[in-house]
């Protein structure tokens, strides 16, 4: 592998697999940094549908999942995944966290020795239990120096309509986080960085729950302190599971945890959120299933969430609560008294 000191300051070929709002907004946050800083750089789109990469290519566009964006002229778009990948020293994931595994067994051998390999997907593999950084790990087989995370208060459309934004990227490599920090720094989107991969991404996968709870508040017409508590004690449970795993506090006190969580339960543009609200108002997991247009990924990885708290024996009744909502174990009108349910306590005792 080519050290990290011996490369370009930032990306120069950039492959992101997923076309869907944050991936196509990533894209374009890579491409905006590169004009700021006046890199030439090639980013290339992988995207299922054909539809929705000849808009990028022909319209510079991606009506689909951002309306009324322009995209850079940089960014082009192929269903052909060796002809995205080819090259590419810094490949970019933005694929639903379940398909993962089985889209990496394919896409392994047209990933590059060299490349550096960043998720931006936030969930739990179901069965396995594993975090989207062991499941890149274990398939595409490489060390945990060349897998980073970028994770934060990041909805897709506010960044792609260019509105500051903060964000973190965790890697076990110093000097890889840098760069790839460097590589998507532009005028409205600052990455910090830290090591603490483990923290960052379950900040990123609880809040989902998380949001679905105070959805759910939001949908039965629930008060401001209601939302507030849920959001509060969800943090509490975050930080619970996230130590546990060997995560660090300041990460869940931070941008990844604090941030991410604040704007994923309280943000009409979040997808959990609304699929919460949805459920609040009455309609059952199939109907919210077919009116969202994309994936709500805390339905998906809620039951991992909870069963990886089982195994490690952390409390998390919000989780808990949500779950059986989700599996039909428990309907709405149920939900409100577990929310709190914790024995009482002194606040400070995770």
């Amino acid at each position: 592998m080519t050290p990290v000191s011996a490369r370009p300051g930032s990306a120069v070929s950039v492959a992101v697999l997923g076309a869907g709002s944050w991936g196509t907004t990533f894209a374009k946050t890579l491409a905006d940094a590169a004009t700021a800083s006046g890199v030439d750089r090639s980013i290339r789109v992988w995207g299922r549908r054909e539809e929705v990469v000849a808009e990028i290519n022909g319209n510079h566009r991606n009506p689909q999942y951002l309306a009324d964006i322009d995209l850079p002229p940089s960014i082009t778009a192929s269903t052909d995944v060796a002809d995205v990948l080819s090259g590419a020293d810094l490949v970019v994931l933005a694929v639903p966290a379940q398909s993962l595994r089985l889209q990496l067994r394919k896409w392994k051998p047209l990933i590059g020795p060299d490349a550096l390999v960043v998720s931006l997907m936030k969930g739990l593999e179901l069965g396995s239990d594993a975090r989207m950084s062991e499941v890149i790990a274990e398939e595409l087989d490489i060390p945990a120096e060349r897998i980073a995370v970028v994770s934060g208060p990041n909805l897709a459309m506010e960044i792609a309509r260019e509105e500051p934004t903060a964000s973190v990227v965790a890697c076990a490599d110093a000097a890889a986080a840098g760069w790839i920090a460097r590589s998507c720094t532009a005028p409205y989107f600052r990455p910090y960085t830290t090591s603490d991969i483990v923290g960052v991404e379950i900040g990123g996968i609880v809040k989902n729950v998380i949001a679905l709870a105070v959805g759910i508040c939001e949908g039965k017409q629930m008060g401001d302190n209601t939302k507030a508590s849920v959001i509060t004690r969800g943090l509490a449970e975050t930080s619970r599971l996230a130590l546990a795993l060997g995560g660090k506090a300041n990460t869940m006190a931070g941008l990844a945890g604090l941030g991410d969580l604040v704007a994923t339960c309280s943000s009409p543009l979040s997808r959990n959120h609304t699929a919460g609200r949805l459920l609040g108002q009455g309609l059952t997991l199939d109907e919210v299933t077919q009116k969202m247009t994309q994936t709500a990924e805390g339905i998906k990885s809620g039951q991992a969430v909870h069963e990886l708290a089982g195994k490690l024996g952390v409390e998390m009744p919000i989780t808990a609560a949500v779950v059986a909502v989700l599996a039909g174990k428990l309907s709405v009108d149920q939900l409100g008294p577990l929310l709190l349910s914790r024995e009482l306590k002194s606040e400070g005792d995770y």
